[in-house]
């Protein structure tokens, strides 16, 4: 039950408006690092260009973690519930696919952020490429796969 009440939480006061800016932050289910595999990213980075393509987003910013990822967008033409939801979904038939497995891929909730217009999207958008290398994952940004970003 304190799982169900912290995603009401995360869900309570949500608000998409087209041209805001939003982090998105969302991790696999029990944080199981199906992003492991570097090969597997791609599946869930052709998503952010599929809703990109589809006028839903538009990606300024994201990195794939082995168990979660990072997502700066400009909110286009949908409710950023559903943009997140299709994203997901897709994902996780694709990697489910590739695995071979079924069952749940993703933890149900996601947090969201709106970036104020005063706070500097560059920064914002540094601190998450840089997240490989807080991990430990890697010692330079550029040796690590799963990331992209406008200003790149």
């Amino acid at each position: 039950m304190k799982g169900l009440a912290k995603s009401r939480r995360l869900r309570s006061g949500r608000y998409s408006q087209r041209g805001q800016i939003y982090l998105i932050t969302a991790a696999t289910h029990n944080r199981q690092p199906f992003f492991d595999e570097f090969s597997r990213g791609p599946l869930l980075a052709h998503q952010f260009r599929q809703t990109q393509e589809d006028g839903w987003a538009n990606a300024l910013c994201w990195v794939v973690m082995p168990d979660h990822f990072h997502w700066l967008i400009e909110l286009g033409d949908c409710e950023l519930q559903a943009l997140v939801l299709t994203v997901k979904s897709r994902t996780a038939r694709s990697v489910n696919a590739v695995l071979g497995r079924t069952g749940q891929f993703w933890q149900r909730s996601f947090h969201d952020r709106a970036i104020r217009r005063e706070e500097d999207v560059q920064a914002v958008a540094r601190y998450i490429i840089a997240n490989p290398i807080r991990a430990g994952l890697v010692k330079r940004v550029h040796d690590y796969p799963l990331w992209d970003a406008i200003w790149v």
